[in-house]
């Protein structure tokens, strides 16, 4: 290097004071103070093995109807508003479950994927409305189907709990009920409304709903298809008459199903690392700063 500049003898006599270990060395400290610093932005972490939380449960996805027949008010203050009541309830007493919620009316759709946060859960079910859904209907078989496709790869029990007036010519809901009881799923299916029925009014104009030939529209609680679903899938149809008493005998239910453990990382206490780091790199460079990229020179 120095033989490109001149004669190497008269070169270091005009430097002297220069030193390429010691650039070396700073540069060396520079570097891995930098790597360490890249390391501890990342945050390592492990979760604490003395506050693990391991939830042994089952997966549970909830299927809503939210068609407009749910806004009867046969059922005080509405089926729907009765059925979010009961669907509240349930989360509370499945505090180790994995909850999902499915909406439907014309069409299906998974409003929320399988999860432990049951505040969102909540939050998602309060919002479920028939707005939420353009196409009108009563599609059981879609919301059966989208409900499997949500359980995923899961190796916990899984069971649908299927809310409904049972209003629907859906002929497809019972095959699609006998294939998720061939994978093993139960579903339980509760009933909402009543035989009599009651008129469904529009939340616009408030005025009663009429059909094609002008005729006020009356919705009706049709059990059959519900309790044949119940019947394929080795699960109960239970009439949605006391919110409290439906909930205990669906928790009874699901209660003698095998239930399995996960680890659930959401709700981990992490051990973070990034001090450990974090200091040795600030050392690091308080030593490359301090230290000199001269020698000293003999008087």
């Amino acid at each position: 290097m120095l033989t490109r500049i001149g004669d190497a003898r008269l070169v270091q006599s005009l430097f002297p004071s220069y030193s390429f270990r010691k650039k070396l060395v700073k540069l060396f400290l520079f570097l891995m103070a930098f790597a360490l610093g890249c390391v501890a932005i990342a945050n390592p972490r492990q979760p604490d093995k003395v506050q693990e939380d391991v939830r042994a449960g089952i997966d549970v996805m909830l299927a809503l109807d939210v068609s407009n027949s749910m806004l009867a008010t046969d059922v005080a203050p509405s089926r729907l508003l009765r059925a979010k009541a009961l669907l509240s309830k349930l989360m509370d007493q499945l505090p180790d479950d994995r909850i999902g919620l499915v909406l439907f009316a014309g069409k299906a759709y998974i409003q929320m994927p399988l999860t432990t946060d049951h505040s969102a859960a909540k939050l998602f079910l309060d919002a479920a409305s028939p707005a939420n859904i353009s196409a009108q209907g009563t599609a059981i078989g879609e919301a059966l189907q989208k409900s499997s496709l949500a359980f995923g790869e899961s190796e916990r029990f899984k069971t649908v709990v299927l809310l409904s007036d049972g209003e629907t010519f859906d002929e497809n809901a019972v095959q699609q009920a006998k294939d998720l009881a061939a994978q093993g799923v139960m579903v339980n299916t509760v009933g909402i409304g009543s035989p009599e029925g009651a008129t469904i009014f529009d939340t616009t104009t408030n005025a009663p709903r009429r059909d094609a030939s002008g005729n006020v529209i009356i919705s009706r609680l049709d059990e059959t298809l519900l309790q044949q679903i119940a019947t394929n899938t080795n699960g109960i149809y239970r009439y949605l008459d006391n919110t409290d008493k439906t909930a205990s005998e669906l928790i009874q239910q699901l209660s003698q199903v095998e239930k399995k453990a996960l680890g659930d990382t959401s709700m981990f206490t992490y051990r973070t690392f990034y001090m450990w780091l974090a200091f040795p790199m600030v050392l690091l460079l308080g030593f490359d700063v301090f230290l000199p990229d001269r020698k000293k020179i003999k008087a």
